[in-house]
């Protein structure tokens, strides 16, 4: 390294750590604040967005990045379908940004079936379901989320991330305790935080861990939930399931897996993490899954025994105050699993592209982390600058993967997120790998 280099290399290294720096303090200065102290005059903070902590952070990160020569690379405008590939601003991309794990959004017969589905029912059911909302296509995928657990019965709702927070959030309460994975989704800790009840984290996938806190901890509450992810989006890694049963039945606790990257994804067909280790949908007292990624579509479900989905359609906030899932929405999504059933070459060939994507990385020195090459491929940096500016060499090089900066993860574990499709190619993965490790080691 030259001398001009290794200056600009310790310049960089002080402006990240300002910045880092003037984050904290921001977070500080706004946890610390107490707004019952009586005060005479009323501080900005509590009259202007301007002024509140949040705003202030993003700035913060704007002001860092045009420091450190990096560009923004959220909000691109994708301007057609994507998938494998994409198009941006005119140009065609290798796309490693999204969700179309099995390339349903934009296959023929799942947009057909909007469209069918616009033309019977309109573009929205105009009501809440428990009024006057319901519509044949609603029971009609619940029924095909049921069969698919082999459980009772299921319910949709409207948006993935309201699904996990309605349901904990009206399920559990004050005298309850919630433990959950150290990486859990935040859907589930908003959750949590609304239920009042008192929420504990064990160590990732460690179920020993949870064994123990459960030893110590299950006889001062009344209900107590367990909440894992069949496949961890950051990472790409998924729980050994039947250990989590068996401390479940244990200590008599409920257990919720969230699968919304694992349905379409995990088991031999693709129907997730219950299919994966062969157990029986009734072990698991809770099934959540998203309708936006393998199921090309957008909302939420709730999957488990009669009881359960009855007191959520009737009670549940999320569901019973708001409107009810439009049709276009619906019927792709039930499409999209009927595919998957009768297309299970789709979810081979993503396995395949995974593990080639897995062995590839790790051969070429990159640091995968935890994941297990599940259509999930962590790229670790150890730094937001070094992410940030790999993912930014890599879209002026036709490669779309968006960065994981701190303090989403640890400054440590910044990141690439790389989400592969059945669709993508052995040879826009290499291709993809070379830019990587070029970008990398330059």
């Amino acid at each position: 390294m030259t001398g001009k280099s290794l200056s600009g290399h310790l310049k960089n290294k002080l402006i990240q750590k300002a910045l880092e720096h003037k984050l904290k303090q921001v977070e500080q200065s706004a946890s610390g604040f107490s707004p019952l102290s009586s005060r005479a005059d009323i501080p900005d903070a509590w009259c202007r967005f301007d002024q509140q902590a949040g705003y202030k952070q993003i700035q913060i990160i704007y002001k860092g990045g045009a420091q450190l020569g990096v560009g923004n690379p959220f909000f691109r405008l994708h301007e057609g379908i994507a998938g494998a590939t994409t198009r941006i601003d005119g140009q065609t991309y290798i796309n490693f940004a999204s969700y179309n794990y099995l390339g349903l959004s934009g296959d023929a017969r799942v947009s057909q079936a909007a469209k069918e589905a616009i033309d019977q029912y309109g573009t929205s059911v105009s009501a809440s379901r428990l009024v006057s909302g319901e519509r044949p296509i609603h029971r009609q995928l619940e029924t095909a989320i049921a069969e698919t657990y082999g459980v009772d019965d299921a319910v949709v709702m409207v948006s993935g991330h309201a699904t996990n927070v309605t349901t904990i959030g009206y399920l559990f309460g004050a005298n309850d305790l919630i433990l959950h994975d150290e990486l859990i989704h935040n859907s589930s800790l908003v959750g949590a935080q609304l239920s009042g009840a008192k929420r504990l984290s064990f160590p990732h996938n460690d179920y020993a861990a949870l064994d123990k806190l459960l030893t110590e901890q299950r006889h001062h509450y009344e209900r107590v939930l367990v909440v894992l992810e069949g496949l961890y989006s950051m990472d790409g890694d998924y729980p050994d399931l039947p250990e989590f049963i068996a401390i479940k039945q244990k200590h008599k606790v409920f257990l919720m897996v969230d699968e919304a990257h694992s349905l379409g994804v995990l088991g031999k067909t693709g129907l997730g993490v219950r299919e994966h280790f062969d157990i029986d949908g009734k072990d698991v007292d809770i099934w959540m899954g998203t309708l936006s990624k393998s199921l090309a579509g957008c909302g939420g479900f709730i999957a488990g025994e009669s009881a359960l989905v009855e007191h959520l359609k009737f009670l549940a906030p999320g569901f019973l105050y708001s409107v009810g899932m439009p049709p276009q929405v619906a019927a792709p999504a039930l499409a999209a699993l009927n595919i998957i059933k009768q297309e299970p070459a789709r979810v081979r060939r993503l396995q395949e592209l995974s593990r080639y994507f897995l062995s590839k990385a790790q051969a070429a020195g990159m640091d995968t982390g935890h994941s297990q090459g599940i259509a999930i491929i962590a790229a670790i940096t150890g730094s937001s600058l070094s992410a940030a500016r790999l993912s930014e060499a890599l879209f002026y090089r036709g490669i779309n993967v968006q960065p994981i900066l701190y303090p989403a993860v640890p400054e440590k574990c910044a990141r690439l997120r790389f989400f592969i499709s059945c669709e993508h190619t052995e040879g826009q993965i290499d291709q993809t790998i070379q830019a990587y490790c070029e970008e990398y080691r330059s």
